[in-house]
């Protein structure tokens, strides 16, 4: 019996592919146990490690990770002398921020207006169902034509380094030919697109103390050193009065030689508000894909429901600083660190955490891997060619397995295209870019494995 195309195969697997991500999606896996239980996150590794098992591979492991959390690995046999591909994805996801904000609940996977409504529907869930399709389409076409290792990391948003120290000590057990990283996306719905770079990131925790205790404004106030005003005046350093980032020491100069972002298209999927202006200098490529950029991403004050008429005698707040590929991410650490220290006002004391950090990426497109995906992402959206784009977003894990495997190609693709939202409340994945991306994936490893015998 003559197998199905693979586009066929694919389609007609879409609505198991659903309810699976339905089930995947359903696991609060935030791994961060302050904010939700650890429980979400080990329910979600199991049914990752099950979903491997199911599809035969073999050596299928929890990996303990040396920050708490678990990575899911498994390993399916190829052909006699087929290469190896590593695919990767992962399944912990960002908190869902603010519930109410949510049009339907965020761990419950929601079709509305054509889109699939859930965390880690596009960043990383769907990104490990992809994988799946693309697996089964092959087997349905005649058999997987490479080996094939899955990783499913279980703290990258967290940034806090657990797989890529794991497989620092093992170095063996990702070694592949050629690395798939599930977790980037195209740059429009319809547009196949890999990512040609990522930016790196730091992590710091910045605390202020001024006084032993707070102290009542009225009576005080105006003398008295105020840690949150200190904290305000510390945080508005870290940019000049257009918006771009100014670390000190820190140059963010470069610019982007690629795809270009028009700014009225980067204004409607940022939704900015009218008449609010952009940031920063440059073109918007510039300035997301090729330069540095700080943002404050929490500050520990009281509430304004509640507060109290006090001079506030510490205050807290958390930086992430986005390291474009140019720059160490080691060195932009300290810069920042050294920033805040030197600039908190009135002598108040600093203290500095870091809480993460990760090298950007920039891939090698000239390598033959890259003409596979070109060819087959040519087929899986016909008309269209393979563009290339940055990511201002961070996987810290691409330096760790290029340092590991010089050696291997590593092609970044994935769901994550500006409607999908990732990050922010209302995630979606477009179920037409699920099924294409599958179809481009299953096409790619078959067109490697033939380039490989010629």
């Amino acid at each position: 019996m003559t197998a199905r195309p693979i586009p066929e195969t694919v389609a007609s697997l879409m609505p198991r592919a659903r309810e699976e991500l339905a089930e995947l999606v359903a696991f609060q896996s935030v791994a961060d146990p302050a904010v939700f239980p650890k429980s979400g996150c080990e329910g979600a590794a199991n049914w990752v490690a099950d979903a491997l098992r199911a599809e035969g591979f073999t050596d299928v492991a929890l990996l303990d990770t040396p920050d708490g959390t678990q990575s899911v690995y498994g390993y399916l046999p190829g052909p006699a002398g087929a290469p190896t591909v590593l695919l990767y994805a992962h399944y912990d996801v960002q908190p869902p921020l603010d519930e109410s904000a949510w049009i339907s609940p965020p761990f419950e996977l929601t079709e509305r207006d054509g889109r699939w409504y859930g965390r880690g529907a596009a960043d990383c869930k769907g990104g490990f169902i992809m994988h799946l399709l693309a697996l089964r389409a092959l087997k349905a076409d005649g058999g997987v034509p490479v080996s094939v290792k899955v990783i499913a990391e279980g703290s990258e948003e967290q940034g806090t380094g657990g797989l890529e120290r794991y497989a620092e000590a093992h170095p063996e057990l990702l070694r592949a030919d050629t690395i798939v990283i599930g977790d980037t996306g195209n740059f429009r719905v319809g547009l196949p697109t890999v990512t040609a770079t990522l930016r790196g990131m730091t992590m710091l925790r910045v605390q202020l103390d001024t006084l032993e205790g707070n102290l009542h404004s009225g009576q005080f106030g105006g003398a008295a050193p105020d840690a949150l005003a200190a904290m305000i005046q510390l945080l508005a350093s870290l940019r000049a009065e257009d918006g771009t980032t100014t670390v000190d020491g820190l140059t963010g100069d470069a610019d982007w030689d690629g795809i270009q972002y028009p700014e009225a298209e980067f204004r409607q999927d940022a939704k900015v508000l009218d008449g609010v202006g952009l940031i920063g200098t440059g073109t918007v490529a510039d300035r997301i894909w090729a330069r540095p950029a700080v943002t404050v991403i929490g500050i520990d004050c009281p509430a304004v429901v509640g507060a109290t008429p006090s001079v506030q005698a510490s205050a807290r707040a958390q930086v992430s600083l986005r390291v474009p590929p140019g720059h160490d991410a080691a060195e932009a650490t300290k810069l920042l660190t050294a920033h805040l220290e030197s600039r908190a006002p009135w002598g108040a004391r600093v203290k500095v955490e870091q809480v993460g950090q990760g090298q950007p990426f920039r891939a090698d497109m000239s390598s033959p891997a890259y003409q596979a995906m070109a060819d087959a992402m040519r087929d899986a959206y016909p008309g269209q060619e393979m563009q290339s784009s940055g990511m201002g977003g961070s996987i810290p894990l691409c330096n760790t397995l290029a340092g590991l495997y010089p050696e291997a190609e590593i092609l970044l693709i994935g769901l994550s295209e500006p409607e999908a939202q990732i990050h922010a409340v209302n995630e979606s994945v477009s179920p037409e870019e699920l099924e294409r991306m599958s179809v481009a994936e299953a096409l790619f490893l078959r067109n490697y494995a033939e380039s490989k015998k010629a």
